[in-house]
């Protein structure tokens, strides 16, 4: 089984990380069942949020009567003042059945936050670290400033960041430097919002990068059994691996939208983060989800786009979202009509 060590919090965890923004689509009993498969099969670090509804408390209900020194916790805050991230502390630590969190993080944070400002709010986590009720202070990007930044400050302990083998040099870049500053690196979306379906070849990417965590989204068992399996024999690159590999790097390095939300909302009420890649989703999921009414009717919506312009500006990967979601319109009104399969 292979180890990762994160920076210099002095945890060293199993390379497999369970991200539990997936379960909060499933039943409490099937949540439970699947997190304590993870743990049973030695998975020890477990990554969850205040935003994901009622995530934690499916962590906290699976983990009742188990040795808390036996797993890691990490969760997050939205909180954008320091009263804001007291009373999500609060109840996290409520809902996750802890006295202490091992990795608080600010989650999605619009700008590397620091003490002494207005806002309080990391003041906040470092009062509550003090208290002994968060062991480690963690911070989350998708805008990659605010990454370097945070690495340059020295105040965090650990980032996370999107890790794929699709990922940018910049973006994967940043292992490197969390690793020479001492921080924790957390890989989130190491299958890139589902459009990299080869949970070997993600495995074997992410062992090619020791310091990192990867952060894997699951919510079945025959997900969590993928992973698990890699523990006892590490993937090697092989020319089936290869050819996917290559593909995947032609077909979506560069200019494809990785469904991170930060253009939303718009205006018109368009469902950019997954509009703006319906051709990536109709090849890569049952296309059948993406072609019934309800998405034919969100589609359209791209019609009524004004070209305000307003998602363009918020795109953390500077993409021209107005035009990517023209684009995916002609291909999926293609498929449609029967003029393309897929």
């Amino acid at each position: 089984m292979i180890k990762v060590k994160l920076g210099n919090t002095g945890i060293v965890v199993n390379k497999n990380g369970f991200g539990a923004l997936p379960i909060q689509r499933v039943t409490m009993e099937s949540a439970v069942k699947i997190i304590r498969m993870a743990y049973d099969g030695g998975i020890d670090f477990f990554d969850t949020a205040r935003a994901y509804s009622d995530s934690e408390e499916k962590l906290g209900k699976a983990f009742e009567g188990i040795d808390r020194s036996s797993y890691y916790i990490a969760t997050k805050t939205t909180a954008k003042t320091g009263e804001q991230l007291k009373a999500d502390l609060e109840t996290s630590l409520k809902n996750l059945k802890t006295d202490y969190i091992d990795i608080y993080q600010l989650h999605c944070a619009p700008k590397c936050f620091r003490p002494g400002e207005e806002d309080g709010v990391y003041d906040a986590a470092l009062q509550a670290k003090k208290e002994g009720k968060i062991k480690h202070i963690g911070i989350t990007a998708h805008l990659l400033n605010v990454a370097e930044e945070a690495i340059a400050s020295g105040l965090y302990e650990t980032l996370q960041f999107p890790f794929a083998y699709i990922s940018s040099e910049k973006e994967i870049a940043l292992a490197k430097k969390c690793e020479a500053a001492g921080m924790g690196f957390l890989g989130m979306k190491g299958l890139a919002g589902g459009l990299l379906t080869n949970s070997k070849l993600c495995y074997w990417f992410a062992c090619q990068h020791e310091a990192v965590l990867p952060l894997w989204g699951i919510q079945k068992e025959s997900e969590l059994a993928e992973f698990l399996s890699y523990q006892d024999q590490t993937p090697v690159m092989d020319e089936e691996m290869k050819a996917v590999y290559e593909k995947d790097l032609k077909e979506l390095s560069g200019d494809f939208c990785r469904g991170c939300g930060y253009c939303m909302p718009c205006p018109k009420g368009i469902q950019i983060n997954n509009c703006a890649r319906i051709s990536q989703l109709l090849r890569r999921s049952p296309s059948a989800n993406w072609l019934g009414e309800e998405w034919q009717a969100n589609m359209a919506k791209i019609k009524e786009c004004i070209h305000c312009n307003q998602c363009a500006s918020r795109c953390p990967y500077g993409l021209d979202t107005p035009k990517l979601l023209e684009k995916n319109l002609a291909d999926y009104e293609n498929v449609v009509a029967g003029k393309v399969v897929v």
